[in-house]
């Protein structure tokens, strides 16, 4: 069978036999599962979801039934007083742009404590110029870096003693950067050190990639507003678009006259249809979760094994769905995103090169043969075109899928060195 997907014999034995010494891994992913699981059902429970929720709106979207409790859904789940859920947010970046926008005025200082944001922030903020950038009305932008993976607690609280802040913006995933992903536990920690000096500031939380990886959410440790996308883990592989604003509810009301207009805000919002999608997207979305988990996993046992370096190791406690392989070579990171695309059940005959894309200041490769365009939760592998030349894996709908992906990349990436 190996052969119809062109697998070496040779990488799925080492596969097999790294896979017999994660069973413990995958237990301690398993049981958060079902935590999860129990979680999601719950809430389902709770506000009696019924056939009546998957029908929808067209036009203005007044009185959507299924919307109103979608959004009520999510909050229970995610530990908020309420949710902004709409298919409106064409991506977690615009998510994102909207509660910036929502909660920032003239003047304003935002601050990120988890240094530089991703890339395609860089236009939002101002960080590199744009006519319709929040430094375009006057918004300010500074930032902290973190210390060795952790925030700079002494510099923070010394910025809030100097400055007036209106937000504090914390990006958990590391996105194209090198650092490691931040920790619910060191979340918790550092809005405990914000508190001490200020209790107003807006504390943000960019959640993308991390729902569902650990116990409790930034909400439930004291952050105000968090955010993410639906084709990502929330949506569990099926919601085909889509993003949430989760946190109290003034905060929430503030971003539903943003995403549409003020005095409207979130009484309109047609769902055309898509009802049905998130919710059956978030009930997937603790399995979903867990496999890609897995897949991530066994990815970096499997590539440590070989001799490449790996973040995090197969044994870290992990906080997001990201799993970084560090090539130190152009030509084997671009191999394995062609070996990822390769094993796609969608587009596995393109050939995935690196390209100038929109926000992004370098050439990126992305491998993502998805059934929806762009998912990140469905086994994908990207990477900006840069020294050390890291490819960010994610995804997995599941575990199987994700384990013949694996093993058709490093087919892939063997048979580059077996030329040289």
């Amino acid at each position: 069978m190996l052969e119809e997907l062109d697998i070496s014999e040779k990488v799925h034995q080492i596969v097999e036999e790294e896979e017999q010494n994660l069973r413990e891994i995958f237990q301690k992913i398993e049981k958060q599962e079902q935590k999860n699981t129990l979680k999601v059902l719950s809430a389902f429970h709770e506000f009696q979801i019924s056939e009546a929720h998957f029908h929808s709106t067209t036009g203005y979207g007044y009185n959507d039934l299924g919307r109103d409790t979608i959004e009520k859904v999510f909050a229970k789940v995610l530990g908020s007083e309420d949710a902004l859920v709409r298919n409106q947010f064409i991506s977690g970046t615009h998510a994102l742009t909207v509660c910036l926008f929502a909660l920032l005025r003239p003047n304003d200082l935002l601050l990120s404590i988890s240094g530089t944001p991703y890339d395609t922030l860089y236009e939002i903020i101002g960080i590199r110029e744009n006519p319709s950038s929040l430094a375009s009305y006057g918004i300010q932008y500074d930032q902290i870096d973190l210390v060795e993976d952790d925030f700079d607690y002494e510099k923070i609280q010394k910025y809030l003693q100097e400055h007036s802040v209106k937000l504090i913006e914390i990006q958990r995933s590391k996105g194209y950067s090198t650092r490691k992903s931040i920790s619910i536990e060191k979340v918790k920690k550092v809005v405990e050190a914000i508190r001490e000096i200020d209790q107003n500031v807006i504390i943000m939380v960019d959640n993308c990639y991390c729902e569902f990886v650990e116990e409790i959410t930034p909400i439930e440790v004291g952050v105000d507003v968090m955010v993410g996308s639906l084709i990502k883990n929330l949506g569990g592989g099926i919601a085909p678009n889509g993003a949430y604003i989760a946190g109290k509810k003034a905060l929430i009301d503030l971003a539903g006259e943003r995403l549409t207009c003020p005095g409207e805000g979130r009484e309109v919002g047609p769902t055309l249809g898509i009802n049905k999608q998130l919710l059956q997207g978030l009930f997937f979305a603790p399995s979903v979760v867990a496999a890609s988990l897995k897949t991530a996993v066994l990815t970096s046992k499997v590539l440590a094994r070989l001799g490449y370096e790996v973040e995090p190791k197969y044994d870290d406690n992990r906080v997001d769905i990201v799993q970084n392989i560090i090539f130190h070579h152009r030509e084997k990171l671009i191999k394995y995103c062609q070996g990822i695309q390769m094993a796609s059940p969608v587009d596995s005959n393109a050939i995935p090169y690196p390209w100038d894309m929109p926000g992004y200041s370098d050439p990126v490769i992305m491998a993502a043969g998805c059934f929806t365009m762009g998912s990140s939760i469905e086994l994908s592998c990207d990477a900006p075109l840069r020294e050390p030349y890291i490819a960010y894996q994610q995804g997995g709908l599941t575990y199987a899928y994700g384990k013949l992906g694996v093993e058709k990349a490093i087919t892939e990436l063997l048979k580059l060195d077996e030329t040289k």
